[in-house]
């Protein structure tokens, strides 16, 4: 299940935007304060009397430096350093508004006596000594006849809020085109094929091509029994990743108890069903059973019948997903073509491409098994469908955050604060999959939003419809995500998962991945393979 990058960028923008409103307070607090005192004294600066300044009335002591807290010292109100970096702090301020103001020599003067109060407290700090009255008192003198001078030439409190503001402002535009900037950036990089990934598929093409072999070994296995076998545990996986159903195959075997009890059916697209063959066809995977499609051999999934292949021709849609249409109110990744992309849907229509099977289970293919999963095949779905792990236990993943809850279409039919389950790992019973007719609700649902104002984009939104009512919810401990975007996923959450799931931009065959969790997915790629090794070296 994927997060809209939207979630990803609020809990940034907010917590910016809290710093910068309590810096733009502090710096009100300081002026005012200093404002007063300024005012009240502005005799005594000007004429530069010798008046003392202590820092607690007349009281001098003797000061046991070994004990000195300098942190405790500057924030003391009655203490030279408060003084002096509550002075420092109104006049950066002022150097500021003077530069805006064009008046250089003032902001000189100023960032030269700001630069002798930070040495004065380098210094006290270094030493472990409070600052005395003879060495603060000429520094304060001069700095107050400067901040009173910005003062005279109207560089008031008002001002000083005005200007701040502004800047705040350009701050936070600046701040907001940058992340949307790295956004579209990261998802670019997301959306890329690395050139391994590539030449290993066209190596395998060749092979496919040329080895008649093994077209004669496919076409063999293509009416094997086993395929059909309700006895056997049966997964699919669409994708046109090879590495990446590799390791997910790989992963489900490897810790199985009984591998050759598994029957795996890929369905891929015309691309890449060469070099999937290939792939599957020359390495063992234990003596468990493989089955490869391509998608376009499916000739009932057509526009008459399935909506998202009328989007597929819609002109529109294929200008909005494909055609390089940009619009920057419309976050990068909801432009992504594999939202519309056939494999990605076909998950909807399981039932009709395997229509013998019983129960299935369904695997992303950015998912890497770690536990026996046949456990899952007896598991009591007490009627429902799908059995799935909730993902409620944040606030973003109920219907509301999914669906437009403002059309009426919506609002009447399902409620808001409904848990959301995550696609990736599911347990599907077909048989009450066909009695309700899944896929009808989701051909309905479908045709509502093609305008795109039921929900944005992906394959979780209708999900949330078409299984309404119809979902078994599963230990939390079957499906972990969070590992494409998330860093700091507890250990020991991750190990007593079955199935951990890359979900995200940072995907472990990218070289942006997350380089802790990109172990776990490596483990599982025949990295001994002869092509392999000349596609990573060259």
């Amino acid at each position: 299940m994927r997060r809209r990058a939207a979630d990803y960028r609020r809990p940034f923008r907010r917590r910016f935007s809290r710093w910068i409103w309590l810096l733009m307070v502090m710096f009100l607090i300081a002026g005012f304060v200093l404002f007063v005192f300024h005012h009240n004294h502005h005799e005594d600066r000007v004429q530069q009397q010798q008046q003392p300044l202590v820092e607690t009335g007349d009281r001098t002591e003797t000061v046991n430096h070994d004990s000195l807290n300098f942190t405790k010292e500057i924030l003391s109100a009655s203490s030279f350093s408060r003084q002096l970096a509550e002075q420092m702090t109104l006049a950066k301020a002022y150097v500021v508004i003077a530069k805006e103001h064009n008046n250089l020599h003032l902001a000189w003067e100023l960032s030269k006596k700001i630069r002798s109060c930070q040495l004065l407290l380098s210094r006290a700090a270094m030493r472990q000594a409070p600052i005395t009255q003879e060495e603060a008192e000429p520094i304060i003198s001069s700095l107050s006849h400067l901040i009173f001078k910005a003062q005279d030439a109207h560089y008031d409190v008002a001002t000083t809020i005005m200007t701040m503001k502004s800047h705040i402002q350009a701050l936070e535009e600046r701040a907001n085109a940058a992340t949307v900037q790295s956004t579209a950036f990261g998802q670019l990089l997301a959306e890329a094929v690395p050139k391994s990934l590539h030449c290993l598929k066209v190596k395998l093409t060749v092979d496919w091509l040329k080895k008649l072999l093994l077209q004669d070994l496919a076409e063999e296995k293509r009416n094997s029994l086993r395929l059909v076998d309700n006895n056997l545990y049966h997964f699919c996986i669409f994708s046109d990743n090879l590495l990446a159903t590799s390791a997910v195959v790989n992963s489900t075997i490897s810790n199985a108890e009984h591998p050759k009890q598994h029957v795996f059916h890929i369905v891929t697209n015309g691309i890449t069903y060469g070099a999937m063959q290939a792939w599957f066809l020359s390495n063992d995977f234990k003596g468990a059973t493989i089955e490869v499609q391509n998608v376009e051999e499916f000739s009932w999934l057509n526009a008459s019948y399935a909506p998202v292949v009328k989007q597929l021709l819609d002109k529109n849609s294929r200008a909005f997903y494909f055609g390089g249409y940009q619009d920057t109110k419309i976050e990068p990744k909801l432009q992504n073509p594999k939202y519309l992309s056939l494999l990605n849907h076909l998950r909807f229509y399981i039932p009709e491409i395997y229509p013998q099977l019983e129960k299935i289970i369904f695997l992303d293919d950015d998912v890497v098994v770690q536990k026996d999963l046949t456990q899952l095949f007896s598991l009591d779905l007490h009627g429902n469908v799908n059995g799935a792990v909730e993902t409620c236990l944040e606030a973003f993943h109920r219907y509301y955050k999914y669906l437009n809850f403002s059309n009426p279409i919506i609002s009447t039919k399902f409620d808001p604060q409904a848990c959301g389950w995550a696609f990736g790992m599911n347990v599907f019973d077909l048989i009450a999959w066909r009695k309700v007719n899944v896929t009808a609700r989701y051909h309905y649902w479908q045709e509502q939003n093609t305008d795109r104002t039921l929900w944005k984009l992906g394959t979780l939104p209708p999900a949330l419809l078409a299984f309404y009512g119809l979902t078994e919810p599963l230990d939390r401990r079957w499906h972990i995500l969070g590992l494409g975007f998330d860093m700091n996923i507890d250990n020991r959450l991750i190990e007593s998962a079955a199935v951990i799931h890359f979900n995200g931009n940072m995907k472990p065959w990218l070289k942006l991945a997350i380089g802790r969790y990109k172990p776990l997915w490596e483990r599982y790629i025949n990295q001994s393979h002869p092509y392999y090794q000349d596609c990573v070296t060259s």
